[in-house]
């Protein structure tokens, strides 16, 4: 065998496509027959068909000796990567398969599995309590990019991959940023977050660490000036208000929420008190009422049936607010009832948007669900146990004997929600999912509340209050056909509404009728 054929090979794609062979570089040719490797890396193993290699490469205006072409790239790949092919060897990297290629490379040979495979234990450890080392291993795994993936390469799979590994890289980047912040890193994360935050203005996560960084820094002025800034873009681009977290975060900074106070820094993290010896924090983290609420009295009056006679002490409840779809509202009535009877649960409230079926697809594991519960009662990260089940159990302890309202949103599964229900009476915990969880009903005494679409009298009142009665009842018969247009879902009325009440003098059948043409 060459001798040079056993001396390991690792590839790069975060940066220009590379090779090495030890520590010497490998020659890989034009730009398109790096395209061809690089292809096949992204491919992790699994094989790409002659015509799929030839669309990466071409697109749509392939030559007509592309197939040709793209074989001999193939075939002088393998002698830059596998010289012992001269010798009749076997191919060990690019591999024929069936009709195309694969290429067998370790996931520690190229450089985004090793970025995915830290990023996944840092990920672990976080969950375990071990932030500065998550946070190291974060650090480590960025410094692995070596500018923009791909760099160089023409063609649409090119194009595509570039896009969707610059968004893994700022998804980390955000981690790694939350991470710092936790750690209590405030003012050495400003300036890349200010950075971060003016290249993408629609990022609300972005913001949010932001103004928390400013906050805990003493600038406070700053922290709602970013706020200010993120709301107008956010309105003036997409017609939407900031979502609850971005929100609740600035509702909390104008009232100076003592639980916003910076953590300790690293080295004074381990002098700190046990949370459980002294009395815990009492948050008060419920997003803003929706000032326009309206409708929903029936669903009202049956959840205000479930609680004590006032002045009792409240048994744990949990509440199932579903609806079978999206925009039914679930939220929105949950946040209203919890406001009504804050009152009623003196030692704060805790929210959590779980993010069961967030459209970025990030559900909240049980373990991060319950690490943000803890630090929102005052437990510093290094007093979090390392086990979900020794997490939840401090959960439980911190619970004892208090009243506390718990407001669990868009709840994936039943197993998400578990490890947060309280094991002592005295709490309220309210949970909103698209999902039945009967697992929650059958046997953790769950009432379920089925949501249906508004009524037609509800549905009217809910555009009276955005829009204006006068503006309804001039044009009755468009009116009726907004509603019936969005089926009298709170969501799809909010969105009409907004439009209308944003042009007060478009009229309502104009509106009707787009809602017509678009069905719906």
């Amino acid at each position: 065998m060459n001798a040079a054929y056993e001396e390991p090979l690792r590839f790069a794609v975060l940066g220009p496509v590379r090779a090495w062979r030890g520590e010497r570089e490998l020659d890989l040719g034009s730009p398109q027959q790096r395209l061809v490797l690089a292809a096949l890396l992204l491919r992790r193993g699994r094989p790409a068909t002659v015509a799929e290699l030839v669309d990466a490469v071409w697109g749509d205006r392939a030559p007509p000796a592309a197939v040709s072409v793209l074989r001999t790239y193939a075939s002088r790949l393998r002698k830059v990567l596998e010289p012992g092919r001269d010798a009749g060897e076997s191919p060990q990297v690019i591999v024929s398969a069936a009709d195309g290629y694969l290429a067998r490379v370790p996931e520690h040979s190229l450089d985004l599995g090793v970025f995915e495979q830290r990023v996944a234990e840092a990920k672990k450890l976080r969950a375990e309590g071990e932030v500065p080392a998550a946070a190291e291993l974060l650090h480590t795994a960025l410094d692995g990019w070596e500018g923009t993936p791909l760099a160089g390469l023409p063609g649409p799979l090119a194009e595509t991959e570039r896009s969707r590994l610059a968004e893994e890289r700022l998804t980390t980047l955000e981690t790694r940023l939350d991470v710092d912040v936790q750690l209590g890193r405030h003012n050495a994360v400003i300036a890349g977050l200010t950075a971060l935050a003016g290249e993408h203005p629609l990022r609300e996560r972005l913001c949010r660490l932001l103004m928390l960084a400013l906050y805990r820094s003493g600038r406070q002025a700053e922290a709602l000036a970013a706020y200010r800034r993120t709301r107008s873009t956010l309105v003036a681009e997409l017609g939407i208000e900031p979502g609850a977290s971005l929100q609740e975060l600035h509702d909390r900074i104008l009232a100076a929420d003592a639980s916003l106070t910076p953590s300790a820094p690293e080295e004074e993290a381990d002098t700190q008190e046990s949370p459980v010896a002294g009395y815990p924090a009492r948050p008060a983290q419920l997003p803003a009422d929706l000032a326009a609420f309206t409708g929903r009295q029936a669903e009202l009056e049956q959840t205000q049936a479930l609680l004590s006679d006032e002045g009792e002490r409240p048994s744990t409840v949990v509440i199932s607010a579903i609806g079978g779809m999206a925009g039914i509202g679930k939220t929105t009535l949950a946040v209203h009832w919890a406001h009504r009877i804050a009152h009623r649960y003196p030692d704060g409230q805790l929210y959590i948007n779980l993010r069961g079926f967030d459209p970025t697809g990030t559900v909240m594991p049980p373990e991060e669900a319950i690490r943000v519960s803890l630090d929102a009662l005052g437990v510093p990260p290094r007093r979090i146990p390392g086990s979900l089940d020794a997490q939840a159990a401090l959960y439980r302890s911190l619970l004892t004997n208090r009243r506390m309202l718990i407001l669990l949103d868009n709840a994936r599964d039943t197993e998400q929600v578990r490890p947060l229900l309280p094991g002592s009476p005295g709490c309220l915990v309210i949970v909103t999912s698209r999902s039945q969880l009967t697992g929650l009903i059958a046997n953790d005494g769950a009432h379920p509340l089925a949501l249906s679409p508004l009524t037609p009298a509800e549905a009217h009142g809910f555009l009276a209050r955005r829009v204006g009665a006068a503006r309804l009842a001039a044009e009755p018969e468009a009116t009726h056909e907004i509603i019936a247009r969005c089926a009298r879902l709170p969501l799809a009325l909010a969105v009409v509404a907004a439009h209308a009440a944003t042009h007060p003098g478009f009229p309502l059948d104009a509106v009707a009728k787009k809602l017509h043409d678009s069905q719906g």
